[in-house]
């Protein structure tokens, strides 16, 4: 089978993916091909390692294959980095028609209407203002119903904050109860309440590094690498602080080197560029990248 440039066999993962029913015939219709043709390209997706659902007559493609999984992971933003951007892109010049199409796609899809509020953004602001008194004075601060989506609870927590991150978004404090340094968002806080207390943990308070995959944590993990002409290009394509991570090897190699908090962000881009990147340290990261080719190589 010859593909036609790929047109329709995207078409018809659109139509596998619309959220309707559609026969064979109805695809075949749609698309303007054989069924004969059809069949083809839903074998040609099986191959791929796409997973195809048949519900009596009708066809739809399963969003937990593999291809799904990657591409989410590749382009899809996390709840903070939309408020951020939502956030940036602001209420103002609403003639500006694309800027107002992304806050309506991004207040439905990640549900930020509430947050962005004008009322919502006044109480965020007192609380920063509050934090910045407590950390001025060394004074404890209670965070009145701080809703977790980890331990899903809402409770006040009994702090030490020391640092602002992330432009005011979060706040680096050391919780009393735990004895333990954490982030925690402004948007999930209802007041701050400042106690009459003196910080009694400060020789424990330790910023968060946040590396060029925007990880954040207290430990740093270095990472060393030797990089062809593809993989540095996309690099400073996907990262442009990494500019100051390379040092050029030769006319076509680059070594890069930088410390992670996660090894997440930067494993999914050495694995998807393997044969362009040349892993040099650390050991626990080799074991990292040679673990996940042995899962991918075995179809775990």
């Amino acid at each position: 089978m010859k593909m036609n440039k790929y047109g329709r066999e995207l078409d018809l993962l659109l139509l596998l993916t619309d959220n309707s029913n559609h026969t064979i015939q109805d695809m075949a219709d749609q698309l303007g091909v054989t069924r004969r043709t059809l069949y083809y390209y839903m074998d040609y997706f099986r191959r791929s390692n796409f997973k195809l659902i048949q519900n009596g007559n009708y066809y739809q493609l399963d969003r937990t294959s593999p291809f799904f999984k990657r591409l989410h992971e590749n382009i899809s933003l996390t709840p903070e980095e939309a408020l951020y951007l939502r956030r940036l892109i602001g209420n103002e010049d609403n003639n500006d028609s694309t800027a107002r199409s992304a806050r309506i796609k991004l207040d439905r899809f990640f549900h930020l209407e509430e947050l962005v509020s004008p009322e919502r953004q006044q109480l965020i602001d007192r609380n920063i203002q509050t934090l910045k008194a407590a950390m001025a004075e060394k004074k404890m601060v209670v965070l009145r119903n701080y809703s977790s989506p980890h331990s899903q609870t809402v409770a006040d927590r009994y702090v030490e904050p020391f640092m602002l991150m992330n432009r005011g978004l979060d706040v680096r404090c050391h919780e009393i109860k735990t004895h333990t340094n954490k982030t925690y968002r402004l948007a999930r806080m209802e007041s701050v309440e400042i106690l009459d207390i003196e910080w009694i943990s400060e020789a424990l308070h330790k910023e968060a590094y946040t590396d060029l995959f925007m990880f954040s944590g207290e430990e740093r993990h270095p990472v060393s690498l030797r990089m062809g002409l593809l993989a540095h290009n996309l690099m400073l394509e996907e990262c442009p602080d990494s500019y100051d991570c390379f040092t050029q090897e030769d006319d076509t190699h680059w070594l890069f080197q930088t410390d992670f908090v996660s090894f997440l962000g930067i494993g999914r881009f050495v694995l998807g560029l393997y044969e362009d990147i040349d892993v040099l340290g650390n050991d626990e990261f080799k074991a990292y990248i040679e673990a996940k080719r042995s899962i991918k190589k075995n179809g775990v």
